[in-house]
């Protein structure tokens, strides 16, 4: 018992901010998980030593674009699909089809501007890997967001969706750091000849 009163003390306080502060608290909410996000992936890579800049750009990212963005899109798809009688369809098929590609590129070209790479460089981010990252997410975060819809509270949409995001931000970011590794190969195998 002793050990669940400082959960549920930490749990009111953070819906308590929810409430008075709703975009607030869901952008720094974003900004935590997408850097814990980060670092995880780091840790799980095996990386001695931690690349702040990329944990720095992810926390931006979460902060900047995630949180705010998923705040008003949830409340503008909320709003315009009130009244209908298959709303929590065209909830899930307006996220897919709205919000993934944009929240997806968007984050693609960011982070890449947010770890100092040059706007080609991040250019280049984006048109490599858009189309199997988005592809990944349609077929994986599908149900999850399903279920976001279905089942979680429109207030604590975004905290759900945050933490799907932690996973999905771990596959990226690993993703991401794969693709940067190859690059790197690949130009020192073309300065070697």
């Amino acid at each position: 018992m002793s050990l669940s009163r400082p959960i549920y003390n930490l749990l009111g306080s953070y819906l308590e901010q929810l409430f008075e502060h709703p975009l607030r608290t869901k952008a720094l909410t974003s900004c935590v998980i997408a850097s814990s996000a980060n670092l995880v992936s780091q840790k799980l890579g095996g990386a001695k030593k931690v690349n702040t800049d990329s944990v720095l750009a992810y926390g931006l990212f979460g902060l900047i674009f995630t949180g705010p963005l998923s705040h008003f899109f949830y409340s503008w798809l909320d709003r315009i699909t009130n009244d209908t009688r298959f709303k929590k369809l065209l909830m899930l098929l307006g996220e897919r089809a709205l919000f993934a590609p944009v929240i997806t590129a968007l984050s693609l070209y960011f982070i890449s501007r947010f770890e100092y790479k040059t706007h080609d460089e991040a250019l280049g981010n984006l048109i490599t890997q858009y189309r199997s990252i988005l592809r990944g997410n349609w077929k994986y975060l599908t149900l999850p967001v399903f279920i976001n819809f279905n089942y979680i509270p429109p207030m604590l949409r975004v905290l759900f969706a945050n933490i799907i995001g932690f996973c999905w931000m771990v596959v990226l970011s690993t993703k991401r750091r794969k693709a940067e590794q190859r690059r790197q190969q690949a130009q020192e195998k073309s300065k070697a000849t």
